[in-house]
């Protein structure tokens, strides 16, 4: 431990002693070439100046490696930026104002030496963020590359939208071009003011500045609507898309992923991806062409001030990367709260009576509280972040703006530009300002915006791990159903197998119930048979052929479940009856009612059958709803019917007329699972689950007869 120690206090002496050395060495480098006699001409002054920069810049990188060996990209950066930017700065000086800059030889050495490490420093970072080395770097710029495959994808969906985002960029172009003059006019107004009055002249300008000004607010409205029009066709339609990927994803899917998540893909990601990524596109084009357009315009009127003017764009794009990176990790971290937070109330407004009826409404409150104020503090980062981007990008611009003014009344001293050209390029320079710091910040955001559109394109894409492209149809079905040695663990808990080495045969015309306590596999059975998972082991077949091999329609249609507590939707009975079905007659809906003991209760109805249910049929009795779910199976004819527990909820009557209708269809195969022993005994075959295999098999009185299992069950069953 103290080796390790006298080892790292030995590093940083040796690093101290070596920043020490080379700052001694380019200090006096830097002053020996500031006491040099300035040679005559300004080629020969140029020519020394950038001899000097060279000599300090191979002598620091000399003594850095002597000192530290292997030096770091960064610092090679900041070595040559420091001692080539006063040679930068000297040479634009000489060339702008033919005149010795603020760092000549009558300068104070230390402050010019002070300041031109602080700039290589700032250069050297915005190199470093923008054009960084590392393996961080190449996952940087991987997922910069991802973004911008995924921002070329959401342009591919919006081709629908072409003509209309061809007008928004023409009706663009038109804004800009008109807005572009509107600042010439006034320092052309300003001009005619100053000097010599000429009533026409000034009429002229007043009339072309109105005119502009009509022309870019008229093109500004008819972008923004053709814009606003593009974009809810868009989202509209990847919503779409979106949802019916949703809905051909396996069960096993909506068991891991957060009903809250999925909302919040379909409600706030889709609108993001599409208002972010259409309005950005309209922003980068319009700054983007006023930007080159008014910079031609200010080249114009000075070259000098403009080129002055340009040089804060390094600075500018620094600070905009930065915000960037914080920026977008907040973004991702809010997004995932919301979600969350989404959850948590979908969770307690769907499952508000157990909520209720284990008095949780404080604790619920407090949950979803929990979730809000978690956005909130990333809320409260994501302010602070922003608002010191704010506060840097305008001390920035005001910095720019001071040293402009200041150089502007030079050039007006000596001629080179009017009162009214300064007017203008200051108006210029305003807005080219904020364009250039928009467009650096569009640019990062456009890539930021579609980290939305990147778990809505997830999602899209995404293939069913239990896929429904099955094409077989055959006109004929008997309903043979063969369970052959399935093994099956639920893809939430793949290490807790549900069933083991599964087989039986389901035959048409035949009942065959399955018994067994809870949580034996009875309804992994069904759920294996309406495909809702895919077996580990084994497979099912029906008449012969795998479940797989049958289209998803034709198979939903043909084998039927109806549950213990069914599910109804919002809207008329009739539509619930109908749910999933193109074309049935109300003749065929009626039969179903009947044999579903629906009928008579329906027809007591004021509007019968277009009753409304309400939201999960909660207009109905359980008993009604029973009864409706009932009906919704046998509309279809299906040849498998698989029943729940569908009698618990019904009176004897019912039962009857229900269990009579069934009987009716001789050649149909029918799954139940039951407790009541009178609906067990009546069953053709009676399957006992145990371990997730088939422990006993037989009619009742022969398992009876055997006294094992089913015999203890029923007993119980009796004695209580």
């Amino acid at each position: 431990m103290r080796m390790r120690m006298a080892a790292g206090i030995s590093r940083v002496i040796h690093r101290a002693v070596a920043l020490v050395s080379a700052i001694c060495v380019d200090l006096l480098l830097f002053y020996a070439s500031r006491s040099l006699v300035a040679p005559r001409g300004v080629s020969a002054h140029l020519l020394r100046l950038w001899v000097c920069a060279s000599v300090r810049c191979v002598a620091l990188t000399s003594v850095s490696r002597l000192g530290l060996g292997d030096i770091t990209p960064l610092l090679v950066r900041v070595i040559a930026v420091h001692s080539l930017l006063p040679a930068v700065f000297d040479t634009g000086a000489t060339v702008l104002l033919r005149a010795e800059s603020q760092c000549g030889r009558r300068a104070d050495a230390r402050c010019c030496w002070l300041l031109s490490t602080g700039a290589s420093l700032a250069a050297a970072l915005f190199w470093e963020t923008t054009l960084p080395d590392s393996d961080e770097a190449a996952a940087g710029k991987e997922k910069k590359q991802k973004a911008r495959v995924l921002f070329m994808r959401v342009l591919r969906l919006y081709r629908p939208d072409y003509p209309l985002l061809l007008g928004g960029v023409v009706f663009l172009s038109l804004a800009v071009i008109c807005e572009m003059f509107i600042p010439f006019y006034t320092g052309r107004v300003i001009d005619i003011l100053g000097g010599q009055y000429q009533l026409n002249e000034f009429r002229s300008a007043l009339l072309f500045m109105g005119l502009f000004s009509l022309g870019s607010s008229v093109s500004a409205g008819m972008r923004g609507g053709l814009l606003l029009c593009a974009i809810s066709a868009f989202t509209c339609r990847v919503k779409v898309k979106l949802f019916g990927s949703l809905t051909k994803q396996e069960i096993g899917f909506f068991e891991s992923i957060k009903t809250g998540e999925i909302t919040h893909r379909l409600s706030k990601d889709t609108t993001l991806m599409g208002r972010t990524v259409c309005l950005n596109v309209n922003v980068l084009l319009r700054t983007f062409i006023k930007t080159m357009g008014m910079i031609s315009l200010m080249m114009n009127l000075s070259w000098k001030l403009t080129l002055l003017v340009l040089m804060e764009t390094p600075i500018t794009g620094l600070i905009q990367n930065i915000y960037d990176t914080h920026y977008q990790r907040l973004s991702l971290a809010m997004q995932a709260s919301m979600a969350l937070a989404n959850e948590a109330a979908s969770e307690v407004v769907s499952s508000i009576r157990v909520v209720r009826s284990f008095n949780a409404e404080k604790h619920e409150a407090r949950r979803y509280g929990d979730r809000l104020k978690d956005i909130q503090a990333l809320k409260s980062r994501q302010d602070t972040v922003r608002a010191v981007y704010l506060l840097t990008r305008r001390m920035t611009g005001l910095g720019m703006q001071v040293l402009m003014l200041y150089y502007g009344r030079l050039f007006i001293r000596s001629g080179q530009m009017t009162t009214g050209n300064l007017v203008s390029f200051i108006l210029y320079q305003s807005d080219v300002g904020d364009n250039i710091r928009t467009l650096a910040y569009i640019v990062g955001d456009m890539l930021n915006s579609v980290g939305a559109a990147g778990k809505v394109f997830e999602y899209i894409d995404r293939k069913p791990q239990v896929s429904p492209d099955g094409n077989l149809k055959p006109e004929h079905l008997t309903g043979r159903v063969s369970f052959r040695c399935l093994s099956f663990a639920y893809p939430a808990n793949p290490n807790k197998p549900v069933l083991q080495d599964f087989s039986l045969e389901l035959k048409p015309g035949r009942m065959t119930a399955l018994v067994g306590p809870s949580g034996e596999g009875k309804s992994t059975c069904v759920s294996l048979l309406e495909r809702f998972y895919e077996p580990q082991d084994g497979e099912i077949l029906l008449d012969g052929e795998p479940l797989k091999s049958y289209d998803h329609r034709f198979l939903h249609k043909k084998v039927a479940v109806v549950n213990q507590d069914p599910v109804l939707f919002s809207g008329s009975i009739r539509d619930n009856i109908t749910y999933g079905l193109a074309d049935c007659s109300l003749d065929e809906i009626q039969e179903a009612a009947r044999k579903a003991n629906a009928h008579d209760f329906i027809k007591l109805m004021v509007k019968g059958y277009d009753t409304e249910v309400g939201e999960g049929g909660g207009q109905l009795s359980k008993s009604e709803k029973q009864r409706i779910a009932i009906a919704r199976a046998l509309v279809r004819q299906p040849q498998v019917l698989i029943l729940d527990e569908i009698t618990s909820s019904l009176d004897n009557d019912s039962q009857n007329k229900v269990q009579r209708a069934l009987a009716d269809g001789p050649d149909q195969t029918l799954l139940v699972i039951a407790h009541k022993l009178e609906t067990i005994e009546k069953a053709d075959q009676i399957v006992l689950i145990g371990g997730g295999k088939v422990e006993e098999r037989g009619t009742h009185q022969e398992l009876m007869d055997m006294k094992g299992s089913y015999y203890k069950l029923v007993e119980r069953r009796f004695a209580e």
